[in-house]
């Protein structure tokens, strides 16, 4: 059985896979969700939020699992870490999707419909030294809210789902490690830039939602990877495999059956 590791984003929790995972075991796969350091948990030890060490970390993690051979699926900051690892290590990972997320340093401009949506604002806050420290404690519902709805366009978000995410940012330690996410940019750009020099060899799905980053998820992987193709879900905003579950997760099924 095929495993496929799948990484969520920020700032949601594992609960975004909710409806994939089942889907993925029907279809014959061994789905494992991880939650990375500072997206709806806390540091967990980790000494370095540098997307290229987080994957080294994972990488290491997973061969302790026994896991050498997988997929991966990584949304907005899980994306990113999937590529690295991806790039990383070609021999383990043979199919990677990608679900909302555009690397740092990568310039594609988000389609009207997304940019009418998608929000601009929480990078530059959250980068900002102190800021996010000194004003989000207490107003956990005004700041994770603000963007989770802001971000999932017109469909929106489960409202059950969405106070349990605002709830799993307000526990002990997780906003200053997903701020951390934020503020390693520097690095960030240039481990991408080293990205590509040496594009992904494995082949890549990109999956954009038509109110946030759209086929700018496509286009902005194809200078990093060689074999990518890309679905644009017409109803979503930045949360696809909640939005509209079934048709993105018949998407990647069928992409992954290749592997499988």
């Amino acid at each position: 059985m095929t495993a496929v590791v799948l990484l969520h984003g920020w700032p949601v929790t594992d609960l975004h896979w909710r409806f994939l995972v089942p889907r993925l075991r029907d279809a014959g796969f061994d789905p494992v969700p991880v939650t990375l350091p500072g997206l709806g948990a806390g540091p967990d030890g980790a000494t370095s939020f540098r997307k290229r060490d987080l994957a080294e970390r994972l990488r290491e993690h997973l061969a302790a699992q026994g896991l050498t051979r997988f997929a991966v699926i990584g949304h907005d900051w899980g994306g990113t870490v999937a590529t690295f690892l991806a790039a990383a290590a070609p021999e383990a990972v043979g199919a990677l999707v990608l679900e909302e997320e555009i690397l740092p340093g990568i310039d594609v401009d988000i389609p009207e419909d997304g940019a009418a949506h998608y929000p601009d604002w929480h990078g530059p806050f959250n980068r900002a030294p102190g800021l996010a420290e000194a004003v989000i404690p207490g107003r956990e519902d005004a700041y994770y809210g603000a963007f989770l709805r802001q971000s999932a366009g017109p469909t929106g978000l489960d409202p059950v789902v969405l106070r349990s995410y605002i709830d799993a940012y307000r526990s002990p330690g997780v906003l200053e490690a997903g701020l951390a996410h934020y503020r390693t940019r520097a690095d960030d750009l240039a481990d991408v830039a080293q990205l590509r020099a040496a594009p992904i060899g494995a082949p890549v799905l990109a999956i954009g939602g038509r109110y946030a980053m759209g086929a700018a998820v496509a286009e902005g992987l194809r200078p990093l990877a060689a074999d990518v193709s890309g679905i644009v879900l017409d109803e979503s905003g930045h949360y696809p495999a909640e939005q509209e579950p079934e048709p993105t997760a018949r998407a990647i099924i069928d992409f992954l059956q290749g592997f499988h």
